[in-house]
């Protein structure tokens, strides 16, 4: 289980800290490089480094980052080690699905509902993303804060 100070950083984050071009790049670079310092401890989980790959494997064209694959896996190596990676686990799945069930969270939206309910299970108080709006039907539930606000 975490503490009160771990933040699971959405894949926007990540992305717009790989990527000079983003223009919130200097802020998720800055989360990467000095939140540990200040005592929070950085969380991913095996969807966002998917869903990292993803983009950053995508072609520019089709608004991805156009990495080739071992640059792509490289990037994934340097964050995962300064991050710690959530499990997906059973517990994570029954969280997802209630809360899918009680929001009645449906599509794309499943996507992050398993963020949350990842983040929930593991007792990572805080997500950063972003896209708050993404997040927003789950705030009660979570810390959901904006990388425009760092």
């Amino acid at each position: 289980m975490m503490g009160d100070n771990s933040v699971l950083l959405d894949t926007n984050v990540l992305l717009s800290a790989t990527s000079p071009a983003r223009s919130d790049h200097d802020r998720a670079f800055g989360v990467l490089e000095n939140w540990t310092s200040r005592g929070h401890r950085l969380c991913t989980s095996g969807q966002i480094l998917r869903e990292y790959l993803v983009v950053t494997t995508r072609p520019q064209t089709e608004n991805g980052l156009g990495l080739d694959v071992a640059a792509a896996l490289e990037n994934v190596a340097q964050l995962s080690s300064r991050m710690r990676t959530l499990e997906e686990t059973d517990d994570v799945t029954q969280q997802l699905l209630s809360l899918a069930a009680e929001l009645v969270v449906t599509g794309k939206r499943i996507h992050d509902a398993n963020i949350v309910a990842t983040a929930l299970t593991h007792k990572v108080p805080t997500i950063l993303t972003a896209n708050v709006r993404d997040f927003a039907r789950f705030a009660d539930r979570i810390e959901i804060l904006s990388l425009a606000d760092v």
